[in-house]
């Protein structure tokens, strides 16, 4: 297992994280525990040591289940990263009584690696009123976490903002060979890197679409080359020198054991400029699929009718994009509620106006519920 140092800190940790929102579950929902602490064991005893779990997951569980196996283990030969849930905090004193429960679900005095989780531009300055830089000089002085960092999903603009808000220790945001220039994107990737602020890779296989059956223009890119479509996603990813961790998130013990293969013969600068060349033609190759050329800029809301334009848009494109229309017909309907939904568009023209890119949206919202009707 190759290992990174984080800055700021003399910490190294290995390239390869295991992501605690994925555990395989039973039919009720709940988390497998048996398998999952056989994960958990499999990639302790095979050199990953840093873990990452949130406050959401798993309904709570995550927390609970990563607490249990820091019992099993050596407290000290591993990091741990968990999240405050910004969208549930209202007050100063919210943020210290999230952060002692979670202290208790992981059953540990100190987190290693703590995030204020997916901030964006409608939460940070919220947050920022509320104290939160305070808050997390405290929990630093007290020893309740060693070092502080944000998680993202938001424009590159906001993500600067962010940035360069306060003394951060490191960030975590969406990095993919598809994803260059969309979120942070390459951009935050370089503005972390010239800081000296670590950064930790999420979203490395794009939700595993990057490893589904692929369109056949992307097919034909990767036409001939050894590798799989899980080995050349993260080994972009591990190519990036400042990247210090990817973080994976692993929903059974093939996917633990292939991770870890792979992350044991992976290096920065593994990938060469003909390597490079290629992954630039496949991401082309995605893009030109897109049909809608919307850039989420969010300017054409609020609807006066609800309509989630971006979210709607955005889920079309994917399914045209990746050819999966039942996927995103699945998450269609379970993450886009009915009443802001493509049919509920009445052709008002309001969102045309304030629309920079142009985009026709009335006409398209009918061809997207017919779609995905």
């Amino acid at each position: 297992m190759q290992y990174r140092t984080m800055p700021k800190s003399s910490d190294k940790l290995s390239i390869l994280g295991f992501g605690c929102m994925r555990f395989p579950t039973l039919e009720d929902g709940k988390i497998d525990q048996e398998k999952s602490f056989a994960m958990l064991h499999y990639a302790y005893q095979n050199g990953v040591n840093y873990y990452d779990t949130a406050w959401p997951y798993h309904d709570g569980e995550s927390e609970t289940l990563l607490g249990q196996f820091l019992k099993q283990i050596e407290r000290s030969s591993v990091y741990v990263a968990t999240k405050l849930p910004c969208w549930k905090v209202k007050t100063r004193e919210d943020m210290d009584s999230y952060l002692n429960q979670q202290l208790e679900h992981l059953q540990t005095d100190h987190i290693d690696y703590y995030l204020l989780h997916a901030l964006n531009k409608k939460s940070f300055p919220a947050m920022k009123k509320l104290g939160v830089f305070d808050f997390l000089t405290q929990a630093k002085a007290d020893g309740r976490i060693r070092f502080a960092g944000f998680s993202f999903h938001d424009n590159y603009k906001t993500f600067k903002n962010i940035l360069e808000a306060w003394d951060w220790d490191f960030t975590q945001f969406m990095l993919n060979y598809l994803d260059t220039h969309y979120q942070a994107g390459m951009r935050g990737y370089n503005l972390a890197s010239e800081k000296g602020i670590g950064i930790i890779s999420m979203e490395p296989l794009r939700g595993g679409k990057l490893v589904q059956t692929m369109p056949d223009e992307v097919a034909k890119v990767w036409k001939n080359d050894p590798n799989t479509p899980l080995e050349r996603a993260l080994n972009w990813v591990w190519n990036l020198e400042h990247c210090t961790v990817l973080l994976s998130g692993m929903s059974s013990p093939e996917q633990v054991k292939e991770n870890i293969r792979l992350a044991k013969k992976a290096k920065a600068g593994i990938l060469n400029d003909k390597d490079l060349s290629r992954y630039h033609r496949a991401r082309r190759a995605y893009i030109r699929k897109i049909p809608i050329l919307c850039s989420e800029c969010r300017y054409c809301l609020p609807c006066p009718h609800g309509v989630a334009i971006p979210s709607v848009l955005g889920t079309y494109n994917e399914a045209i994009m990746f050819d999966n229309k039942a996927r995103h017909q699945m998450e269609y309907q379970m993450f886009i509620p009915e009443e802001n939904r493509a049919d509920k568009c009445v052709s008002c023209g309001a969102c045309l106006a304030k629309c920079p890119q142009h985009i026709k949206i009335d006409e398209w919202m009918k061809v997207i519920t017919e779609y995905f009707s």
